[in-house]
């Protein structure tokens, strides 16, 4: 035989000797969970979810002594101003982001108003971003402070995810001064609600072993598309977490919640297949509101777009985007649903022009006809706003 050749036949022959021996646990011992796991082990994903802990103002915290261990907003205060971020001192009197600034100064006098620098937070997100892929080149940005990382086959070679996870936290820490909180696991949705198990500054580590006791007790309001609506439909039916939630078929769900029943049934079955792409691209942004009581009054469905044009604002600024084609959805009180759109030749690029087209769409050709239910806006056409593109800087309202 050639020389050559004789290494790679003893190679092969032990690959062979390996498997024969697996073969012989499942057939001649009976031993079926040997050959699950080996099945399964030899494609499952190591998957790292990074989310900065409350990063806009922590940032501020950094740069500013005399605020650190204080409560404090980055955000207005004024009736139209929004709180971005949030320090976790704030969260302490119920304040959160998205929360109207005057709201918040009434739940703690106190509270110091940080004017936002989104230059400072972009630089410094580009400095987490290089650590990310310093480790692996998949990774996925959500938003301007989290990201999901596919360290299956890593550029050190590291066996452990989690090690991995426990190296990126510290070198974000070392480089920024700043924490994050870290969420490991086999897929994206198990990896994300892991990263908000242990904030600030945590790690959480759900393996194939324990992901199914890890849903049990979970919170059905912390599994990804269920929002306040639904979460009080599905707590309403006697589905207050996740492990109750896998008792019911697919059809069922889809029967009570559409086509995102099938989402959710994919979600807690651990049987969704989502990869980390990253060149995804987001296609759209929005939010919506749902009425406790139907809206006739046209005042009252503007004074609610305000709030609504205020939010989808906050989103953009905190996905880095803005759009052409703006979106209002009408669901009325038997559940119909209108749609009116429009598409301006630049981007928008403030609220008020957000909100002014909103009203327009509101109106035009004719105010809604029947009571309304809910009201949403949905911004398309998105673009980058890092990209240079744009002569300005991202703003909230401070007057």
């Amino acid at each position: 035989m050639d020389n050559n050749i004789q290494p790679y036949t003893f190679v092969l022959s032990l690959y062979i000797h390996f498997f024969e021996s697996k073969i012989l646990d499942i057939f001649v011992f009976g031993d079926y969970s040997k050959c699950y796991s080996l099945l399964f082990r030899a494609h499952i994903k190591k998957i790292i979810h990074i989310d900065m802990d409350a990063f806009f103002a922590s940032v501020e915290q950094r740069d500013f002594p005399q605020y650190r261990g204080k409560p404090l907003v980055v955000g207005g205060k004024s009736r139209r101003g929004v709180v971005a971020a949030a320090s976790y001192e704030a969260r302490k009197y119920g304040i959160h982001s998205a929360m109207p600034g005057f709201i918040a100064k009434k739940k703690c006098p106190h509270l110091i108003f940080a004017r936002s620098r989104f230059g400072v937070y972009k630089e410094v997100s580009q400095q987490i971003n290089d650590i990310f892929h310093s480790y692996t080149d998949l990774v996925q940005a959500v938003s301007i402070d989290e990201a999901y990382l596919d360290v299956t086959d890593n550029k050190y070679g590291i066996e452990s995810a989690a090690e991995v996870g426990r190296q990126i936290k510290k070198r974000i820490l070392d480089t920024t001064r700043l924490t994050a909180s870290a969420g490991v696991s086999f897929n994206k949705f198990l990896a994300k609600v892991a990263s908000d198990y242990r904030k600030p500054d945590g790690i959480t580590v759900v393996t194939p072993e324990n992901a199914e006791k890890f849903l049990t007790n979970l919170p059905v309001k912390k599994i990804p598309g269920v929002g306040r609506v639904t979460q009080k439909k599905m707590e309403d039916m006697g589905i207050q977490t996740a492990g109750q939630l896998r008792e019911f078929s697919e059809e069922y769900l889809r029967y009570h919640f559409g086509k995102i029943g099938s989402h959710y049934f994919r979600l807690v079955h651990l049987s969704s297949s989502d990869s980390v792409s990253p060149y995804h691209t987001r296609k759209s942004i929005g939010t919506e509101r749902t009425f406790m009581d139907d809206v006739k009054d046209e005042q009252e469905m503007i004074e609610a777009l305000t709030n609504i044009t205020t939010e989808l604002k906050r989103r953009m600024d905190k996905a880095n985007v803005t759009g052409k084609t703006l979106t209002l959805k009408i669901k009325y009180s038997d559940f119909t649903i209108l749609s009116r759109s429009r598409t301006i030749l630049d981007y928008f690029l403030n609220e008020n022009e957000l909100l002014d087209i909103a009203t327009e769409l509101l109106r035009r050709p004719t105010l809604p006809v029947k009571p309304v239910r809910l009201l949403g806006l949905q911004l398309a056409n998105l673009v980058d706003v890092s990209l240079d593109l744009f002569p300005y800087q991202m703003k909230f309202h401070f007057e």
